[in-house]
């Protein structure tokens, strides 16, 4: 556990509420993560040793943004090698994830990742999010995908409706990066966004946004 803790000081450093199982979960990405690269790359080569700031933090923005409920569904679309949905679920176990991407070798890996770690609330489809019939989810995720106008008209048919009095409204929510002026302009929404350096002090974060679109 002593190893653990100290792969795991940037992740304990902004979230102290992590239990054992969470913990051990979290360290054992690196080692599963650098095997399954090897094979099918689905990290970058020069990322692979800054998982725990690069993908893992990163990913967890959302939850220091934003507070899922019990029960919620969520869906990551275009997860890739399974961001921001892994370190999410791993955050919420109480939270149910559908994790999806076009291309059937990260789902492969985020499956094996899964199992390996031992998630109960992931699954994993090889899929189009806009090709995902008859359901619906609170909340869709995404990092880094497609622009923000692709992303609202795939994610606006599958999100739940917002009940009267609720609390955060069902949305999707993205990290971006970079100058995003004009990509939001021509999506059409009005995003609420967010700095993800406000929230984690690393210079990486400079430049990188959460947009949270509600219903």
């Amino acid at each position: 556990m002593e190893e653990a803790e100290k792969k795991l000081g940037l992740i304990t450093k902004y979230f102290g509420d992590f239990n054992e199982t969470q913990l051990q979960q979290l360290a054992a990405l690196e080692g599963l993560y650098a095997e399954w690269n090897e094979q099918i790359n689905v990290i970058s080569r020069k990322d692979i040793d800054r998982l725990y700031e690069k993908h893992v933090l990163h990913s967890l923005a959302i939850a220091a943004a934003f507070e899922f409920q019990p029960g919620a569904k969520v869906a990551d679309l275009g997860t890739g090698g399974g961001f921001p949905g892994i370190p999410l679920a791993i955050f919420y176990p109480q939270v149910k994830f559908h994790l999806t991407d076009s291309i059937g070798k990260k789902i492969k890996v985020v499956q094996a990742v899964a199992e390996a770690i031992g998630l109960q609330n992931v699954t994993a489809q090889h899929t189009r999010l806009e090709d995902l019939k008859d359901r619906k989810f609170d909340f869709i995720v995404s990092r880094a995908v497609a622009p923000l106008k692709e992303l609202w008209t795939w994610s606006k048919p599958l999100l739940k409706k917002a009940a009267p009095g609720e609390g955060v409204k069902p949305g999707l929510i993205c990290l971006k990066g970079g100058d995003l002026s004009i990509e939001i302009a021509e999506s059409g929404c009005k995003p609420r966004i967010m700095e993800v350096h406000e929230i984690f002090r690393e210079e990486y974060f400079k430049e990188k946004y959460l947009l949270y679109v509600p219903v």
